[in-house]
């Protein structure tokens, strides 16, 4: 089943090429089913490479999917132009009096500020708390998710002493985690980050279960026992050459910053990165919205808050 996207979206065009499998509005309004109502909170400055890269984590699945862009009302993009945001973004004014399948927080370039310094925490604060009635489960990544633990547990994040970069290996430590179903014993995934949230922190909190960790990059994956609410510390969703990206953009401005780990062939900036995380993630999106979402969230979905 394809996945939903707004008329226009500029996604199209290069999903259309991958032979991603997609819905515009016009073509779905005349199927008589229940699609999935995902909505992504977008706090990235790369706006676009964000919707695109989550809209084809999202497509393939079995499931129809119909994703909604929302964006801050407290603070506006300054890296997208106008048209765009006005064209493609809600705000949650507009949709808190509504329920969804699924919610998808993403990270934000704020890590070094203290939440409450970040411009719109009050507005993510009140999105948080909206989520536990109105969405049936959540996915929060990487600054998102230490936002969440501590808005939700008081988890605090740490410093790290540099930069965690680059691709690093995983192991599942819940063998039977739903969201880790189909997973091989390791498993790599992209890390951008100056702060982690620590091990013992969360273990303080029987209602948190971790799910997957790296020696090197620390807790990636963990989730409440009932799957309404998942933190990932990584970014499986990155393309291919993201973390290049950052890595040049880093060099150019004389910032310190190592060559991303696991990502450059010999750690040779002049060849292409190799590609270890794209089947995994795109298995934990379908494994997220078939057991987390799809399998619990109810038809109707008025009745969550009733619930």
């Amino acid at each position: 089943m394809p996945i939903k996207i707004p008329n226009g979206l500029p996604a199209e065009k290069t999903l259309t090429d991958e032979n991603i499998f997609l819905m515009k509005e016009s073509r779905a309004a005349t199927q008589d089913i229940r699609p999935l109502q995902i909505l992504l909170l977008n706090l990235m400055p790369t706006k676009i490479t964000t919707e695109t890269q989550f809209a084809r984590l999202l497509s393939n699945s079995p499931l129809q999917v119909e994703l909604e862009l929302m964006q801050t009302d407290t603070y506006r993009a300054k890296n997208t132009s106008e048209e765009h945001m006005l064209k493609f973004y809600t705000t949650f004014d507009r949709v808190k009096d509504r329920n969804f399948d699924g919610l998808i927080i993403t990270g934000a370039p704020v890590e070094m500020l203290p939440f409450e310094e970040v411009e719109y925490w009050p507005e993510l604060c009140r999105i948080m708390e909206w989520s536990k009635t109105h969405v049936f489960s959540t996915i929060h990544i990487c600054w998102g998710a230490q936002a969440a633990l501590y808005y939700h547990y008081g988890i605090p994040k740490q410093q790290l002493p540099e930069k965690l970069f680059g691709v690093f290996p995983h192991r599942a430590e819940q063998n039977k985690a739903m969201l880790l179903r189909g997973f091989d014993e390791e498993f790599y995934v992209p890390h951008s980050r100056h702060t982690t949230v620590l091990r013992r922190d969360i273990e303080k909190h029987p209602e948190l279960e971790i799910l997957a960790s790296s020696p090197d990059a620390g807790v990636y994956a963990l989730a409440t026992r009932d799957g309404r609410q998942v933190f990932l510390t990584g970014h499986s969703e990155y393309d291919a050459l993201t973390l290049k990206a950052e890595y040049d953009r880093d060099v150019a401005k004389g910032l310190p910053i190592r060559v991303p780990a696991n990502y450059f062939p010999g750690d040779d900036v002049t060849k292409m990165p190799l590609i270890r995380w794209r089947g995994h993630a795109s298995l934990l999106y379908q494994n997220w919205l078939n057991y987390y979402v799809y399998q619990a969230t109810p038809y109707d979905l008025r009745q969550m808050e009733a619930e």
